[in-house]
């Protein structure tokens, strides 16, 4: 059969069919089973129905474009939580841009793509200057101060971080390899610390961080699913975690786990 050469179109399709169906996760991570960034152990478990975050997430993507034949990109890249974190590529970011794809909105073919900063774009974004809307969220493109030569993404204000920085030159996988191991088992890691799973569509974005549901976009809601059948049930619903591979033994260690960290973040925010 043969193939769809490169396009915009198709490009921008593949972005969002993987925003809506491949979850931003860090489940793994609770479930105490060391994953790594190697692009093919990333698909295994996409095609399993589960997902990742960014050197997961990113990682397949570049593994599949460049199947398809595009000329993709990895970036060594950093998200900035909040203002009072320093800016600049810390190395906790893959980023991916696509080239060869001139339009209207980018004339010299290069756009950002990018499915592992959660709550981050649906569809690419021309790597230009200029602020850009999507749904919505309003975001910003313009060249980084912190990373001469790279570029600077602001995140809409109702995003969960404040920006991300990227450089503006080629990496492999195992640049990231370190990085991974920190935030996978560094107790100082979010990822570590609080269980969260992401998923973006057109019209916003579903989130879980410990036992809180959140919906940002068309709608602002949050639930707190504080009864077990709440929050797996929430898992496959919303996200389409179904977690078949996970037994009884390992959802009730994980159910463990989430609910006392859930009460110390309860004790933290509401001091006796």
């Amino acid at each position: 059969m043969d193939r769809e050469p490169p396009s915009l179109d198709g490009l921008t399709a593949l972005h969002r069919a993987h925003a809506e169906r491949v979850p931003y996760e860090c489940l793994e991570i609770w479930l105490g089973r060391p994953t790594t960034v190697e692009p093919a152990d990333s698909i295994g478990r996409i095609l399993q129905g589960r997902g990742g975050y960014c050197f997961h997430l990113n990682g397949a993507f570049s593994a599949l474009l460049t199947e398809l034949g595009y000329a993709v990109t990895r970036h060594y890249g950093g998200v900035q939580g909040n203002a009072t974190h320093p800016a600049g590529a810390a190395g906790n970011h893959l980023v991916l841009t696509v080239s060869g794809l001139p339009s209207d909105e980018a004339p010299d073919g290069n756009w950002l793509v990018d499915l592992g900063m959660g709550d981050g774009i649906y569809e690419p974004l021309p790597l230009a200057e200029g602020e850009y809307q999507q749904g919505p969220f309003r975001y910003r493109l313009s060249r980084s101060v912190a990373e001469p030569g790279g570029w600077r993404f602001e995140h809409d204000p109702r995003g969960g971080f404040l920006g991300m920085d990227f450089r503006g030159e080629s990496v492999e996988m195992s640049a990231f390899a370190a990085k991974h191991h920190e935030l996978s088992t560094s107790p100082d890691s979010g990822f570590v610390r609080i269980a969260t799973v992401q998923r973006r569509d057109a019209h916003g974005t579903d989130v879980v961080r410990g036992l809180v549901l959140s919906r940002t976009g068309d709608v602002e809601q949050k639930t707190n699913l504080e009864r077990r059948d709440d929050y797996f049930a929430a898992l496959a619903d919303v996200f389409g975690i179904t977690l078949d591979d996970v037994g009884p033994a390992e959802r009730d260690a994980l159910w463990r786990r989430l609910a006392e960290a859930h009460e110390k973040w309860l004790t933290s925010t509401n001091p006796r």
